[in-house]
Protein backbone atom coordinates (compact mmCIF):
# COMPACT_ATOMS: atom_id res chain seq x y z
CA UNK A 1 0.00 0.00 0.00
CA UNK A 2 1.74 3.48 -0.96
CA UNK A 3 0.38 6.80 0.68
CA UNK A 4 0.59 9.52 -1.31
CA UNK A 5 1.46 12.82 0.41
CA UNK A 6 -0.17 16.08 -0.98
CA UNK A 7 3.65 17.21 -1.45
CA UNK A 8 1.81 19.71 -4.57
CA UNK A 9 -0.98 21.49 -2.39
CA UNK A 10 2.01 22.06 0.43
CA UNK A 11 4.07 23.49 -2.13
CA UNK A 12 1.09 25.73 -3.81
CA UNK A 13 0.14 27.07 -0.26
CA UNK A 14 3.68 28.06 0.62
CA UNK A 15 3.93 30.20 -2.89
CA UNK A 16 0.54 31.91 -1.77
CA UNK A 17 1.81 32.35 1.38
CA UNK A 18 4.79 33.98 0.15
CA UNK A 19 3.32 36.16 -2.11
CA UNK A 20 0.78 37.46 0.65
CA UNK A 21 1.94 40.78 1.52
CA UNK A 22 2.54 40.83 5.38
CA UNK A 23 0.11 42.30 7.93
CA UNK A 24 0.95 45.37 9.78
CA UNK A 25 1.70 44.36 12.71
CA UNK A 26 -0.13 46.78 15.57
CA UNK A 27 1.62 49.46 16.42
CA UNK A 28 3.96 50.22 19.69
CA UNK A 29 3.77 53.12 22.25
CA UNK A 30 5.83 54.53 24.53
CA UNK A 31 6.87 58.03 26.32
CA UNK A 32 10.04 59.36 25.62
CA UNK A 33 11.33 62.77 26.07
CA UNK A 34 12.04 65.12 23.49
CA UNK A 35 13.62 68.34 24.18
CA UNK A 36 12.24 69.90 27.49
CA UNK A 37 9.07 68.40 27.06
CA UNK A 38 7.52 64.84 26.95
CA UNK A 39 6.52 63.28 24.03
CA UNK A 40 4.89 60.00 23.05
CA UNK A 41 7.10 57.81 20.65
CA UNK A 42 4.34 55.92 18.30
CA UNK A 43 5.96 53.00 16.16
CA UNK A 44 5.08 50.48 13.93
CA UNK A 45 5.33 48.60 10.14
CA UNK A 46 3.64 48.59 6.86
CA UNK A 47 4.16 47.01 3.78
CA UNK A 48 4.03 50.04 1.54
CA UNK A 49 6.36 52.63 2.71
CA UNK A 50 4.51 55.40 0.95
CA UNK A 51 1.24 54.39 3.23
CA UNK A 52 -0.34 57.31 5.09
CA UNK A 53 -0.62 57.05 9.01
CA UNK A 54 -3.32 58.64 11.11
CA UNK A 55 -3.49 58.78 14.96
CA UNK A 56 -7.25 59.21 16.47
CA UNK A 57 -8.35 60.38 12.26
CA UNK A 58 -5.47 63.14 12.38
CA UNK A 59 -2.64 62.54 9.69
CA UNK A 60 0.88 62.82 10.90
CA UNK A 61 4.29 62.56 9.48
CA UNK A 62 6.44 59.98 9.98
CA UNK A 63 10.31 58.80 10.10
CA UNK A 64 11.35 55.44 8.08
CA UNK A 65 9.83 53.25 5.32
CA UNK A 66 8.15 50.10 6.29
CA UNK A 67 9.72 50.54 9.77
CA UNK A 68 8.37 54.38 11.07
CA UNK A 69 8.23 56.27 13.72
CA UNK A 70 6.66 59.16 14.89
CA UNK A 71 7.26 61.46 18.02
CA UNK A 72 3.62 63.45 19.36
CA UNK A 73 4.31 65.49 21.92
CA UNK A 74 1.70 64.88 24.73
CA UNK A 75 -0.11 68.03 24.90
CA UNK A 76 -1.41 67.17 21.43
CA UNK A 77 -2.56 63.56 22.85
CA UNK A 78 -4.36 64.89 25.23
CA UNK A 79 -6.14 67.27 22.64
CA UNK A 80 -6.71 64.25 20.38
CA UNK A 81 -7.95 61.79 22.73
CA UNK A 82 -10.91 61.17 25.39
CA UNK A 83 -9.98 62.09 28.63
CA UNK A 84 -8.63 58.63 30.04
CA UNK A 85 -8.17 57.18 27.31
CA UNK A 86 -5.90 54.00 27.43
CA UNK A 87 -5.80 53.66 23.52
CA UNK A 88 -4.89 55.42 20.26
CA UNK A 89 -6.31 54.68 16.96
CA UNK A 90 -3.97 54.16 14.83
CA UNK A 91 -4.28 53.96 10.68
CA UNK A 92 -2.17 52.64 8.22
CA UNK A 93 -3.09 52.61 5.18
CA UNK A 94 -6.22 51.19 5.51
CA UNK A 95 -6.10 49.23 7.94
CA UNK A 96 -6.81 50.60 11.81
CA UNK A 97 -4.95 49.57 15.16
CA UNK A 98 -5.70 50.12 18.73
CA UNK A 99 -2.03 50.87 20.34
CA UNK A 100 -1.93 50.68 24.07
CA UNK A 101 -0.86 53.99 25.72
CA UNK A 102 1.20 53.19 28.86
CA UNK A 103 -0.56 53.26 32.31
CA UNK A 104 -2.25 56.57 33.56
CA UNK A 105 -0.86 58.61 30.74
CA UNK A 106 -3.60 60.65 30.18
CA UNK A 107 -5.12 60.40 33.69
CA UNK A 108 -5.10 63.75 35.86
CA UNK A 109 -1.90 63.82 38.55
CA UNK A 110 -2.93 64.26 41.99
CA UNK A 111 -0.98 64.82 44.90
CA UNK A 112 -1.07 62.17 47.60
CA UNK A 113 -0.80 63.22 51.14
CA UNK A 114 -0.72 59.77 52.46
CA UNK A 115 -0.87 56.14 50.93
CA UNK A 116 -1.67 53.45 52.93
CA UNK A 117 -1.23 49.59 52.06
CA UNK A 118 -2.72 46.89 54.23
CA UNK A 119 -2.04 43.29 53.55
CA UNK A 120 -4.94 40.67 54.09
Amino acid sequence: MTIRRPLPLLAALALVAMATPALADAPATKLVRCGAADCLLVKGNRADPKSPVSVNDHAISVEGGRHWRARLPVATVRAWSEPYARTLSVAVADEAFEARLPVGMLGTPKDLAMLVVRAK
